[in-house]
């Protein structure tokens, strides 16, 4: 559902106990990097995603979705067309399952309404701490997974331990400026995969 023009937002409901989430990016994460996905029939996931989301969903872990959607503010699709394919994906994922999925469509090149650097557009936090003030959510033992460094840099700045790159999508020519976003307060890793990310992620969170 849309909670404003430029914001798509579906989550689980707040538990009594702040849980640890994983925010993952979509595009280049969980699917391939096609370049303003928005038809079904181009989706195509990344081979070790349903797993991944199913020891998330088996390790009490939230698999949230954050991404940026700018070529919704561009004109290229609708929403209508987003929710298709988030609907074909998440089928696709089945029997795991996805806790929340939030999406922004604004971008300071867009159209109209959605013309505008939104504080929920990756790098700022916006959609990490809606979804942490939704879901109850505790930061401090949750991590993000991303292909570029903007997904890593959201998370950092809304206060989660670890981010993690993936070497899908952008990853791989992302990494070598990995370091420029070196904290003392944030566990920083690389990864082949989706899958491997969340290995490193439920044994991280295991060991807290």
């Amino acid at each position: 559902m849309l909670i404003e023009p430029g914001i798509y937002c579906r989550l689980a409901a707040a538990s009594r106990v702040p849980r640890p989430a994983v925010f993952l990016d979509r595009d280049g994460v969980l699917v391939e990097e096609t370049h303003y996905l928005h038809r079904v029939e181009d989706l195509q996931l990344i081979k070790p995603a349903p797993r991944a989301v199913a020891r998330l969903n088996q390790s009490g872990i939230l698999a949230v979705v954050v991404t940026n959607q700018a070529g919704v503010a561009r004109g290229y699709y609708g929403w209508p067309q987003f929710e298709a394919v988030q609907e074909e994906l998440e089928r696709r994922l089945a029997p795991a399952h996805l806790d929340g999925v939030i999406a922004c469509g604004y971008h300071p090149d867009g159209r109209g309404v959605l013309a505008q650097d939104h504080s929920f557009r990756k790098p700022r936090p916006g959609m990490i701490q809606h979804a942490a003030s939704q879901m109850n959510l505790d930061l401090k033992r949750s991590w993000i997974v991303g292909d570029k460094l903007l997904d890593l840099e959201a998370g950092i700045r809304a206060g989660v331990c670890g981010a993690i790159l993936v070497r899908t999508g952008y990853g791989r020519q992302m990494e070598p400026d990995l370091v420029t976003l070196a904290c003392d307060h944030v566990r920083l890793e690389v990864a082949d995969t989706i899958g491997e990310a969340t290995e490193i992620v439920i044994r991280s969170i295991a060991s807290l």
